[in-house]
């Protein structure tokens, strides 16, 4: 059983259908993007000894909060260190891993509630599953891009598109678990983390026992590859993971990916208060601010925030598969130029909307701005490869992505503070976004300049072709020494594609469905 985890054992013949790849990726990312949703269980959690209401000993949601601090910050970290293993080991031994720790998480979570021990929770879901985190988000990146050399955005984009919607299935199965599982005893939570754990084990195991790689030199069938003199913005060459950090470019594109994600989590996270803090009784007809509402008009309010963060989903889900296609075609530094000019501008137009009440105006901005959230990490991986080339994209990937790390905390920390220091000098809460908004848009300026400075890696960073040689002997056994050029994909692995497709296509139909009933009763 062990062999089969093995690189060399996963080695795609000529015939193999590389769009059985991005379906496989797709059930991992859709897993493990449930991070995203965990803000569900918070309330149960919370009240989790008292059951209708918190009691002595019940754990404050604001402790509780850690879980979701420690998911990124091991996101990052463990990205960050696993990286090369992953590399010389292949997808299907890291998706497995993965699939043991975001799955374990749950169960280790699960023994936390039962026993009402917290730092369970936070080792479980926190550390062990942050770390299944990392491992399942980088897994299929290179994979991708190697299957995909002719659609780099948009391979890469049609799986981190599934961490964005993770949370579109996970979240609204949760609440539907822990309902049917409650009793005047028990809030659900533990029974609902050993089912979760169970569903996306197997998802995840299927997923990871589907990825194949394609043996080195292979080409798509009927492309060639574009003649490049290796001074362009996609590179013919290779930079070892050990020398990648060495490079102004890898400083560069993490202040890029640091400052995109900074501005747009920090407003994530707090989209739905905004919108009501901001227009208050306008949402609903009514000329009055938040405060001077009824208990009844505020709840009304509160349901069109929430569809307003439903709205902002289903925006930052299409934006990573938009966005990360666009950018095959115009080019990774002409996209990252569009989110900043662009974004700078939205933010700017969306404090002009809040204070002159024009409230489709301020939506239809925020709406945006979460598509190139969500493209932003989506088009990073293909800037990656462009720059550094394909044979350690995964592991570079994954040290990079501790600028998620780092924006995680930075960008919730600025809105939530600058918000309060406002409020505390008496500024209004319909006004005290106000410099908030201008303040991301500072951010969004510091990495427009960052990605103006980038420019092709200077050749000497590259591994040299006896280097690579070398590399590749010892990465992979048994590979050809030629190119393989794969044959047309037959009627029958069109087939297994249709049914890949289809095994992740009807959860993730179930989970667009259920967001565009939240955001209906926005328009309502």
């Amino acid at each position: 059983m062990l062999a089969l985890l093995d690189k060399k054992n996963i080695i795609a013949r000529p015939s193999y259908n590389r769009w059985l790849v991005p379906p496989a990726a797709l059930a991992i990312h859709l897993s493990i993007g449930m991070a995203y949703g965990f803000s569900v269980f918070w309330l149960p959690l919370s009240q989790s000894i008292g059951i209708t209401a918190p009691a002595p000993g019940d754990w404050k949601i604001s402790t509780l909060g850690w879980m979701y601090t420690l998911f990124f910050v091991f996101l990052g970290s463990s990205a960050a260190v696993f990286g090369t293993w992953l590399e010389h080991h292949g997808p299907r031994k890291a998706g497995v891993v993965a699939a043991f720790c975001w799955g374990g998480g749950f169960f280790i979570s699960a023994l936390g509630v039962k026993t009402h021990q917290i730092w369970l929770l936070w080792l479980g879901s926190g550390v062990i599953g942050g770390c299944g985190l990392g491992l399942g988000y980088i897994s299929p990146v290179s994979t991708l891009i190697k299957w995909f050399p002719d659609k780099r955005g948009m391979a890469t984009g049609m799986a981190i598109m599934g961490f964005g919607g993770g949370a579109m299935i996970g979240a609204p199965l949760a609440d539907r678990l822990m309902k049917s599982y409650a009793t005047p005893n028990s809030v659900g939570v533990y029974e609902t983390f050993l089912t979760l754990g169970v569903i996306y084990f197997v998802a995840m195991i299927a997923g990871a026992f589907t990825y194949r790689i394609p043996a080195d030199g292979w080409r798509p069938h009927g492309w060639t590859p574009p003649k490049t003199n290796g001074s362009g913005m996609i590179t013919d060459g290779h930079v070892h993971v050990k020398n990648a950090h060495k490079t102004p470019q890898f400083w560069l594109l993490w202040g890029v990916l640091c400052m995109n994600v900074s501005a747009g989590i920090g407003i994530l996270g707090m989209a739905s208060p905004m919108l009501q803090e901001v227009f208050g009784g306008r949402l609903i007809g009514v000329d009055a601010a938040l405060g001077d509402l009824d208990a009844a008009q505020k709840a009304t309010v509160a349901t069109v925030g929430a569809a307003f963060a439903g709205l902002l989903s289903l925006f930052n889900i299409g934006g990573r598969i938009f966005w990360a296609s666009l950018s095959d075609h115009i080019g990774r530094k002409t996209t990252y130029f569009i989110f900043f000019a662009l974004g700078m501008a939205l933010y700017v137009t969306t404090s002009v909307a809040g204070s002159g009440r024009m409230v489709a105006l301020f939506v239809a901005a925020f709406c945006v701005i979460l598509t190139m959230y969500g493209g932003g990490f989506a088009t990073i991986p293909a800037y990656l490869a462009d720059l550094f080339g394909s044979q350690y994209v995964g592991a570079i990937h994954g040290r990079l992505l501790t600028a998620w790390s780092t924006a995680g905390v930075l960008g919730p920390v600025l809105v939530n503070y600058i918000r309060e220091f406002q409020v505390s000098r008496g500024v209004p809460k319909e006004a005290a976004y106000n410099v908030t908004l201008y303040v991301l848009a500072g951010l969004l300026l510091v990495g427009f300049i960052c990605n103006l400075l980038v420019r092709p890696v200077d050749r000497k960073h590259f591994m040299t072709d006896a280097e690579l040689a070398e590399e590749r002997k010892a990465l992979r056994a048994n590979q050809p020494d030629h190119v393989v050029v794969s044959t047309k994909p037959s009627m029958l692995s069109w087939a297994k594609v249709a049914v890949g497709w289809t095994l992740v296509g009807m959860p993730l139909s179930w989970g667009l469905f259920i967001t565009f009933q939240k955001a209906a009763a926005f328009f309502h």
